[in-house]
């Protein structure tokens, strides 16, 4: 199970979740641009690319994060629904 999900992950949902939809969505993309601008405008070459690297590291430790809690929310899913058809016999 866990290969179709990373499969599904991977083809499928990674493009799909990172689409900008909606009003909120593209507001805190445009605050983020905007913040990013001014941190950059702060700070001389060597700091940005500093803060660069530590943002990168933050993606990337969100992107495991949210790839953890699909898996789980899966494995959770399909836990629930086994137990529930059990339960009816």
């Amino acid at each position: 199970m866990k290969k179709t999900l990373e499969k599904l992950w991977n083809e499928y949902l990674m493009d799909e979740c990172a689409e900008i939809e909606g009003d909120e969505e593209r507001a805190c993309r445009k605050k983020t641009a905007e913040m990013h601008k001014a941190a950059h405008a702060l700070l001389d070459e060597t700091q940005q690319k500093v803060m660069e690297e530590y943002v990168e590291s933050l993606l990337a430790l969100e992107k495991l994060f949210v790839k953890k809690a699909f898996f789980k929310g899966c494995e959770f899913a399909v836990s629930f629904l086994l137990e529930a058809r059990n339960s009816n016999k």
